[in-house]
Parts: structure tokens; C-alpha cells; sequence
């Protein structure tokens, strides 16, 4: 769609409404929406103002009135307004020059495909991820200075305080149990189809959903790979169509890394693959599991700057929670055939040349999805113009189960960050691969590392937690 066709659905449709969505640095969703007689041609050109210093990660001393510009080809009708409402993503500029505002994380991932382009090496990335969250039936929590906790509820794991009546044990799902699991174990694979029947009304390509391992209604839905930005728009929209389904029902989604203690942890996996025009990259019938010499430096881009990457792909205090033995959450930088342990799975399903692509497993959705995809390509990049070898550099390749190793043979491997000011410090040491082109600014990544350790870190580290009160009351 472009502003002439939006603008022909508007009156088609009898639109009321027009949103436009955009993510703070952080990742979280905000809109602004405006009188659908206020479309017009040029609103495509200029947008409308608004604070940017009420935006978290966007306040900049003396420049805070920002442009937000909806972008024609993401528009969709949403269907969780009361009144008829076209949807839109927006790119964020500056106020007057209308020059691309730095710190808009769209902004950037089209930055980290330009550089793509002019190192050579592709004209094109293309990008999959897989999207795990849990459907819980009821959640509270509380934080205060006398109390804090939680409390989950699911019919599905049997847990919750639910009416008499409404829940049997026939049909719950045991601990880890629900990788695929099928109706009436599954209870919420309806609302998923919604979910997916929404996204595609959306433009979303569905490659398909399932039930995750996660017993208290953990889910998955992928969706078909494309290039690095319009999967960001199409991932910031599936996160609030999925919310939204939910709430409409009177349940809750989160995609909160590990809200269970024992149980599965939800990731983002991102598949990722380079083209050449419409010749895949990564592919050579004769390499290692089919890929490259490019695809393995690739890799070994990824895996040596995993640390650093890890500081953007898994930003948040739970996210190490999930990165831990035992769930199929990587912990070691290393890449393998078929390897789920691995930071790095090569899948041994996509055997064809334009199929070939590697997965890495370690972020999840606390991340900007935008950042985290430009930070993943440019790593890769600097491995492929600084020819980083992986197997040179001790990260494989492992095609066995790495808990079947010694534990000399264990600490040999290299390892991932195991908390979140490990992985801050290590893009603090390391981000000057993030730089080139210009694609992110030094602000930027100091911004980005002192609001988490103070918002993330400090705020969590600094509350005595539940569990503490069981170890120490005591004493």
C-alpha cells in the first residue's frame, strides 16, 4: 500500500481512526492516533509531532519535538478498536529537517542493511524469528516495600485458583510436557489461530503455531522469513495482536523470558540468512553442513562477539534466568548441526540452497527487535571482513551433546554471559563492530548500558526477593 491506496481504503472503509505505532529504544510500544479526515498525502511526508522527551531512551537535551511518520506499506485494520481504525508502523526524523531521527530503532536496522549493501558482500538480509510466550489464565504480582510476589494461574498445568467446576485433571499437561501437545490438552490452539488469522489480515506471513514445551499454555508461532526491517514492523505487531487476542478473553500473554521457575523459559531464535540479488550466500554443497566459507565467517562474527551481542539480544535480569543448563537454552558460544545447545544451530531440515541459513538461539523478547537484528548483522559482517574463523577461535563445530563432555572438556569451551551486567560490560568492551557505517552511535550504547544497569539491574538487585525470606528470616 502506498499513501494514494491508503487513503482510497480510507474512504472504501469508512476508516474513523488512524494509529500509528512506534517502539522506544527499549522495545516498548507506544501510538498516537489522529481523525482519519487528517490523512492526507503530505501527512505521509511530514507526520505529526510530538515529545520525544517523554519517550524512554529518546530524551535528548534540547531535542525533544520529534516527527513520527506513518509508513504507508505497514498499514492494516486493526481490529481491537471500538471504531474503525487503519494501523500504521512510523519512522521517526527530526523536527524541521526532517532528518532520521539517531536513536529510532527502525531507523537503525535500515542503517545495518545500507552497510550490508556497501561492504559487498550481499544486497540483502532476510531474517525468521520464532516467537515463545506463555498464555496464563490469570497473573498478579505486587511490589511493595512490606510485600511482593506473584501468582500465576493455569487450567492447563493445574495451578490457579480456579471456580469448582471449571477445571479437570484429565486434560492438564505435567511439567514440561507440552511440546505439541494436542486438543484438549491444548486448550488455547483456537485463540492462536486467531492470533495468526489476525496477523495475516495484517500482512504477517505464518509459517505456523504450535504448543511449546511449557505446560501452563507456553506457545509458538513463526512466521515466514523476510528482510531485516519489515520483520521488526512485523514483530512489534504480532507482540500486540497476541496481547490483545488474549486480553479480549480475559487472559494474559507474556514474553517474559523465564516466568516459571522449572519450567521452559520463552526465547527468540532469529534465522538468518544473506542473498546476493536472488543467489543465497551461506550455501556450498561441499562446506560443513552445506554452508560457506562466508556463512562459517558468519559465525564466527556472531559467536566472538556473542557476549557484547548478548547485552542487546537478552537486555533484561530474567533473561539469565532462562540462559541457564538443562532447558535447551544455550550457554555456551559454540554452533553444531542440529545442536540446540549450541548459541549457533544449523538446522538440517533447510538443505536447499535457498533454504540454507543458521538459527542463534540465545535472545529473547525483552530485546528491541529492531536494534536486535541490526546488532546480529553487523557482528556477522565484521566476521566475514575480518575472516573470523570459528573453529579457529574454539567454537566448534559441536554436533554431540555437550553434557556428555568431561567437565575439563566443559571449560574449555567458550561461554555466554550468565547475568546482565556480565553481557553490559562485555558491549561496553566491545561494540566498535557496531559502529561501522555508522549504524549505531557511542550515545546510543552508553545510553542504552547505563539505563539498564540502573532501571534493570540495580532497581532489581537492590529488593529483597521472596524466596530470601525462606533462606534468611531466621537467621
Amino acid at each position: 500500500m502506498d499513501a494514494l491506496q491508503a487513503l482510497h481504503l480510507v474512504r472504501q472503509e469508512s476508516i474513523q481512526a488512524v494509529d500509528i505505532k512506534f517502539t522506544n529504544l527499549f522495545g516498548g510500544l507506544h501510538h498516537i492516533t489522529v481523525p482519519a479526515k487528517s490523512l492526507s498525502v503530505r501527512f505521509f511526508e511530514t507526520g505529526l509531532g510530538f515529545d520525544g522527551s517523554s519517550i524512554p531512551g529518546f530524551s535528548q537535551q534540547g531535542a525533544s519535538d520529534l516527527q513520527l511518520i506513518p509508513v504507508a506499506s505497514t498499514g492494516w485494520i486493526d481490529p481491537f478498536w471500538d471504531v474503525k481504525t487503519l494501523s500504521f508502523v512510523g519512522r521517526i526524523c527530526r523536527t524541521g529537517t526532517l532528518d532520521p531521527f539517531p536513536y529510532d530503532p527502525r531507523q537503525i536496522s535500515f542503517k545495518a542493511e545500507e552497510y550490508l549493501v556497501n561492504s559487498g558482500i550481499a544486497t540483502q538480509s532476510i531474517w525468521g524469528p520464532e516467537f515463545e510466550f506463555y498464555i496464563f489464565d490469570s497473573v498478579n504480582f505486587q511490589n511493595d516495600m512490606h510485600q511482593a510476589g506473584y501468582a500465576i494461574g493455569s487450567y492447563e498445568a493445574g495451578f490457579g485458583n480456579f471456580p469448582s467446576g471449571s477445571h479437570s485433571n484429565d486434560s492438564t499437561i505435567p511439567l514440561k510436557g507440552g511440546y505439541h501437545a494436542s486438543p484438549p490438552k491444548d486448550r488455547y490452539y483456537n485463540l492462536r489461530q486467531q492470533m495468526c488469522d489476525i496477523a495475516s489480515r495484517a500482512g504477517i506471513g505464518i509459517k505456523y503455531h504450535h504448543h511449546e514445551v511449557g505446560s501452563p499454555g507456553q506457545s509458538e508461532i513463526e512466521i515466514i522469513s523476510g528482510p531485516l526491517a519489515r520483520v521488526g514492523d512485523h514483530a512489534i505487531l504480532l507482540k500486540h495482536i497476541c496481547r490483545m487476542a488474549a486480553k479480549a478473553l480475559d487472559k494474559c500473554v507474556t514474553f517474559m523470558p523465564k516466568p516459571l521457575y522449572g519450567e521452559a523459559g520463552n526465547g527468540m531464535h532469529f534465522h538468518q540468512q544473506l542473498f546476493n540479488g536472488d543467489t543465497p550466500v551461506f550455501y556450498d554443497k561441499s562446506g560443513y553442513a552445506g554452508l560457506s566459507q562466508t556463512a562459517l565467517y558468519y559465525i564466527g562474527g556472531l559467536l566472538s562477539h556473542g557476549p557484547a551481542l548478548l547485552g542487546l539480544t537478552n537486555p533484561s535480569t530474567n533473561s539469565y534466568k532462562r540462559l541457564v543448563p538443562g532447558f535447551e537454552a544455550p550457554v555456551k558460544a559454540i554452533f553444531g548441526l542440529g545442536n540446540r545447545a549450541a548459541a549457533i544451530r544449523i538446522p538440517k531440515y533447510a538443505n536447499e540452497p535457498n533454504e540454507k541459513r543458521m538459527e542463534f538461539r540465545p535472545p529473547d523478547a525483552t530485546c528491541n527487535i529492531y536494534l536486535a537484528m541490526a546488532a546480529q548483522l553487523m557482528a556477522g559482517i565484521d566476521g566475514i571482513i575480518n575472516k573470523i574463523d570459528p573453529t579457529e577461535h574454539g567454537f566448534g563445530p559441536y554436533d554431540m551433546n555437550i553434557s556428555d563432555l568431561t567437565v575439563a572438556e566443559k571449560a574449555s569451551i567458550p561461554s555466554l554471559p550468565t547475568s546482565l551486567p556480565d553481557a553490559l560490560q562485555a558491549l561496553r568492551d566491545d561494540h566498535q563492530f557496531l559502529l561501522q557505517g555508522g549504524v549505531f552511535c557511542e550515545e546510543l550504547i552508553e545510553r542504552w548500558i547505563d539505563t539498564k544497569l540502573q532501571n534493570d539491574d540495580h532497581q532489581v538487585r537492590n529488593r529483597p526477593h521472596p524466596y530470601e525470606m525462606k533462606l534468611y528470616f531466621d537467621c
